[in-house]
C-alpha cells in the first residue's frame, strides 16, 4: 500500500494563522512523517490556492499586480512551511500550467457527458465600480444565520454556501458602494443534482469517515444537490475553453481541488522515472487520505468527488478524509481577512517551530472547537516540552558527561526496573502508534507525553546521582538506560517535533539507520551500548514566564 497525503490548499491572500495550520498541514505532516518513520511510500502533496476574487482584492490592496502578488505570496507561504518543518513532497500552485491544463481536461469530460449547462444568470453589478461583483466581491448580512459580514460566495460564521445575489443589504467590497443593480450573464453549471446519486452512493459507503465529515456531507445530501456555477466574470484564473465565454475564467472552487492532481504531475515531470499518474489512475494500491477544516469538508465530500464521478474517468477518490473543527482564539475565530488572531510570521518570531507544533497538536479541534489561549500555550511549553521532555534529557547527560565523561559507562546487568521500564515503553508506543494509525492526534500527543513522564517516574525511583556515590555499576546501568531513552524520546516524538529530535540524533551522535529506525525497534532500551560517544545539547525549550505571557496577551488582543 502506498500512501497519497493532501491538505486543504493554503489561500494565497495572506500569511496563515494557527488555525489554519492546525486544521490541515500540520497534522498531514505529522501523520506522513509518521508513515515514512514506518518505512512506508509516502507522498504529500498541497499548493498555494491562488485564484479567485480574495486573490484580486488582495492584489488591489497591495499596489501589485495579481500575478506578480501571488508570485511573492508564494515564496513567503512556502518560506514560512519550511520553516515549520512541512514536508511537502512537493508544494505547487494553482496558477501553474499543470492546473490550466487539467481544469481545462476535467471541464471537457464533464461537458462530453453531459453534467455541463450554459445558463443566463442574474448577478449584482456595481454602478460605481463598472463591474459585476462576483464572490468576495461583495458583503452583505447572511440570510441563513444573519452574519453581517458574509462573503458572496460562503457565509463565513455558519459556513453556507452562498450566492452574491442572497445577501441582505449587500455592498461592493471594493469601494463600498451600495449603489447595485441586478443585471443578467451567461455562465456554465456543473449539474450536481444530475450526480446526486452517485455522490451520496460514494459517501453512504465511507463507514470510516470521522462523524464530522460524515455529517458535514449528508447534511447536503439530505437538503438536496443544486446545480452549481463554475465560471466567474474574473480575469485572473483558467480560461474557459469556449465560445461566447473568452471574458470569463473557471470559479475557484472548481479548480482548486484538481490543485491536487496537478501538483502531483508537476512533481512527477520534476524528475525522471517518476510516474505520477500511478497515483491518480487506477490506483488500488493507493490509500488517499485528506486533511482539512469543516468549512472545506463541502467541496471535498460533495463537489470534487461529483467532478471526479461526472468525468467518466478512474481518478482516486479519497479514502479518508479528515475533518478539523475550529481553533478559536479567546472566544472569536482566527480570521485572516479579518486579522484576527496569530499568524505564522509572527509565531516564529515568539518561539521556535516545534514548541508551536506541539501545542497544536496537543489541543487539536477534532471532536470540536478549541480555544487558544496564551496560558494554554505557556502550560505546554513549560510543563511538558521544558520540564517532562528538556528536563529529563539535560539532567541525564549533564550528570553522564559530568560523571562518566562523554561516553556511555560500562558495568552492572539490567534489572526489575529496567524489564518494567521496557515494558511500559512498548505498551506507550505501540498506543501512540495506534492513535497516529488512526488520526487521533490529542491522544498521540498524550501518549507521548505520558512516555516522557514514564522516564522521569523511572529516575525517580533509581536516582542514579545517589548510586554513583554507592555503586557505579548499578548507576551506569540507569544511565545506559536513560540515554537509551532519549533516542526512544527523539523517535518517537520526530514526527511530532522533528528539529527537537534532529538535535537529539546529532547529540547522541546517531548514524542514518538508527535516526530512520521505527517505533517499535527504538523502544529496545538497550540498543545503544558501553562505549558510544555523546555530547551535551543546550537546553532544548525555554519556559514563558508569566510577565511574557501578559506581554502576549496585550500584544495580540488575548482577553
Amino acid at each position: 500500500m502506498r500512501y497519497l497525503i493532501t491538505s486543504a490548499l493554503p489561500y494565497i491572500n495572506g500569511i496563515k494563522h494557527l488555525g489554519n495550520l492546525v486544521g490541515s498541514m500540520l497534522p498531514a505532516d505529522v501523520y506522513a512523517r509518521f508513515l515514512r518513520q514506518e518505512g512506508e511510500d509516502v507522498l504529500y502533496i498541497c499548493a498555494t490556492d491562488e485564484h479567485g476574487t480574495p486573490a484580486e482584492i488582495a492584489a488591489l490592496e497591495a499596489g501589485l499586480d495579481v500575478a506578480e502578488f501571488c508570485k511573492r505570496q508564494y515564496e513567503r507561504q512556502a518560506d514560512i512551511y519550511q520553516r515549520f518543518g512541512l514536508s511537502f513532497n512537493y508544494f505547487g500552485r494553482t496558477s501553474a500550467p499543470e492546473n490550466h491544463e487539467l481544469t481545462q481536461h476535467f471541464y471537457y469530460q464533464l461537458d462530453q457527458h453531459g453534467f455541463i449547462e450554459a445558463r443566463e444568470i442574474s448577478q449584482v453589478y456595481s454602478l460605481d465600480d463598472e463591474r459585476f461583483l462576483p464572490d468576495r466581491y461583495i458583503t452583505g448580512t447572511c440570510p441563513n444565520c444573519g452574519y453581517e459580514k458574509a462573503r458572496g460566495d460562503q457565509c463565513e460564521n455558519c459556513t453556507k454556501v452562498l450566492s452574491p445575489t442572497d445577501l441582505i443589504d449587500p455592498r461592493s467590497t471594493i469601494s463600498g458602494s451600495k449603489n447595485l443593480e441586478v443585471r443578467t450573464s451567461q455562465h456554465l453549471y456543473l449539474l450536481l443534482d444530475k450526480l446526486s446519486e452517485e455522490v451520496r452512493s460514494w459517501v453512504e459507503q465511507q463507514e470510516q469517515w470521522p462523524t464530522l465529515t460524515k455529517a458535514i456531507a449528508m447534511k447536503w445530501l439530505n437538503e438536496g444537490l443544486q446545480s452549481r456555477g463554475i465560471t466567474r466574470d474574473l480575469s485572473w484564473g483558467v480560461p474557459v475553453p469556449r465560445e461566447g465565454f473568452e471574458d470569463k475564467v473557471f470559479y475557484v472552487w472548481f479548480d482548486a481541488p484538481i490543485g491536487y492532481v496537478s501538483a502531483t504531475k508537476a512533481w512527477g515531470e520534476a524528475e525522471a522515472g517518476r510516474d505520477w499518474q500511478s497515483w491518480w489512475k487506477n490506483a488500488d494500491d493507493v490509500r488517499y487520505t485528506q486533511f482539512m477544516a469543516k468549512d472545506n469538508l463541502p467541496f471535498h465530500t460533495i463537489m470534487w468527488p461529483a467532478t471526479i464521478l461526472g468525468s467518466r474517468e478512474p481518478w482516486k477518490m479519497a479514502d479518508y478524509i479528515k475533518g478539523f473543527n475550529w481553533l478559536n482564539y479567546y472566544g472569536g475565530k482566527f480570521s485572516t481577512s479579518s486579522k484576527r488572531g496569530v499568524f505564522l510570521d509572527q509565531a516564529l518570531e515568539i518561539a521556535p517551530a516545534d514548541d508551536w507544533r506541539y501545542m497544536l497538536m496537543a489541543s487539536a479541534p477534532e471532536s470540536s472547537d478549541s480555544a487558544f489561549t496564551w496560558e494554554q500555550f505557556q502550560n505546554k511549553v513549560n510543563k511538558e516540552l521544558a520540564d517532562n521532555l528538556g528536563n529529563f534529557v539535560n539532567r541525564i547527560l549533564k550528570f553522564t558527561a559530568s560523571r562518566f565523561g562523554n561516553e556511555l559507562p560500562a558495568g552492572g546487568e539490567p534489572g526489575e526496573a529496567e524489564a518494567q521500564l521496557q515494558a511500559t515503553c512498548q505498551q506507550l508506543i505501540e498506543t501512540l502508534r495506534t492513535h497516529l494509525h488512526n488520526l487521533e492526534f490529542r491522544k498521540a500527543t498524550e501518549a507521548l507525553n505520558a512516555l516522557w513522564t514514564a522516564g522521569n517516574q523511572y529516575i525517580d525511583v533509581r536516582a542514579p546521582w545517589a548510586l554513583f556515590k554507592q555503586d557505579k555499576a548499578e548507576a551506569a546501568v540507569v544511565i545506559r538506560t536513560c540515554v537509551n531513552l532519549i533516542r526512544l524520546y527523539a523517535i518517537a516524538a520526530a514526527p511530532f517535533i522533528p528539529f527537537t529530535a534532529e538535535t537529539l540524533f546529532d547529540a547522541l551522535q546517531l548514524t542514518d539507520a538508527e535516526r530512520s529506525a521505527t517505533m517499535t525497534a527504538a523502544a529496545d532500551l538497550s540498543a545503544l551500548a558501553a562505549g558510544r560517544a555523546f555530547e551535551v545539547p543546550p537546553p532544548l525549550f525555554q519556559k514563558l514566564d508569566d510577565d511574557r505571557v501578559a506581554e502576549l496577551k496585550a500584544q495580540f488582543g488575548g482577553e
